[in-house]
């Protein structure tokens, strides 16, 4: 396959598709992108140069991964699904910069893959991805647990799991994902992209959203990160009740720690019947350093 060819044009994956007798399994949230202008795009809101090392998640028959490696110093492609590495092999034949690995990205020491494969792993290392909707969350997840420092994180997903990673406190979209993100990165949609542009078409449109590490540091820090990430789903587990009524359920109903909860409430001037989404990230520190301060948490 020459370099000039487009893997991504829906003439070419239909092809592709039928040589391999390829169908889009659900249980692996298949849907392939067959849009050559998007994954330029892609490529382009990646901000991905010759200096950048990066990894792919789920390439699929090889569309965004033949774009990455055009651009980058040097990509490692991981692919779950087995039936998709032989026709990957062919894809990608003439792009001697990219590593197909077979393996479940969730299971993947990341670490040690990046130590592995790049030939220079201290270069930038970047995250592409065309993510599968039912799994978009812990992937994300997964990488932001991770110690590896992410140059940039540039993912395709649901456009309303979009809209909740970039939402504001006090919309509906807003929950325990965004802060949960907003941690450690700064969250921008770049563009939508619609339904229509894949093979079978999904019932939800997608939009790209990018992910870089924050510029500006916390205005507070938690004791615990871990702490934090458990205590803000808590407090996020009834969202149509209060503040107030989520921590009891985080907390505990005693009399004794009742009190204490007014306490750290009142000291940092927050009204217990205010909705979870209301909260930004600071207060919700700030409430979780209280609370273990008063040996609460």
């Amino acid at each position: 396959m020459s370099e000039s060819t487009q893997i991504g044009n829906r003439k070419e994956t239909r092809s592709i598709l039928n040589e391999y007798g390829i169908h889009a399994k659900k249980g692996f949230g298949q849907n392939f992108l067959t849009d050559p202008e998007i994954l330029h795009r892609i490529v382009d809101a990646a901000e991905v140069t010759s200096e950048d090392n990066v990894i792919e998640i789920g390439p699929g028959i090889g569309a965004l991964t033949e774009q990455l490696a055009k651009a980058a110093g040097q990509v490692v492609a991981v692919e779950i699904d087995q039936d998709l590495i032989p026709v990957l092999e062919k894809t990608l034949a003439a792009y001697d910069n990219v590593t197909v690995i077979n393996q479940d990205v969730l299971k993947a020491n990341l670490p040690e893959l990046i130590k592995q494969q790049f030939t220079n792993p201290d270069k930038p290392i970047k995250v592409v991805a065309n993510l599968p909707y039912y799994i978009t969350s812990p992937i994300l997840m997964n990488l932001l647990s991770s110690p590896v420092r992410w140059n940039s994180i540039t993912v395709m997903m649901q456009k309303e799991v979009a809209q909740r990673l970039t939402a504001n406190p006090g919309t509906k979209q807003y929950g325990s994902l965004t802060l949960a993100i907003e941690y450690q990165m700064e969250a921008e949609i770049a563009f939508n992209v619609s339904r229509h542009s894949f093979i079978p078409a999904p019932n939800v449109d997608s939009a790209i959203v990018v992910l870089k590490q924050r510029q500006e540091p916390l205005s507070v820090e938690p004791f615990d990160k871990q702490k934090l990430m458990g205590f803000i789903r808590g407090c996020f587990a009834h969202r149509r009740k209060s503040l107030w009524n989520n921590l009891q359920s985080v907390i505990g109903k005693d009399a004794d720690i009742k009190a204490k909860m007014t306490k750290v409430l009142e000291q940092i001037e927050i009204s217990p019947q205010v909705r979870p989404e209301k909260l930004t990230l600071a207060q919700f520190i700030s409430l979780l350093n209280a609370f273990h301060q008063e040996k609460l948490i």
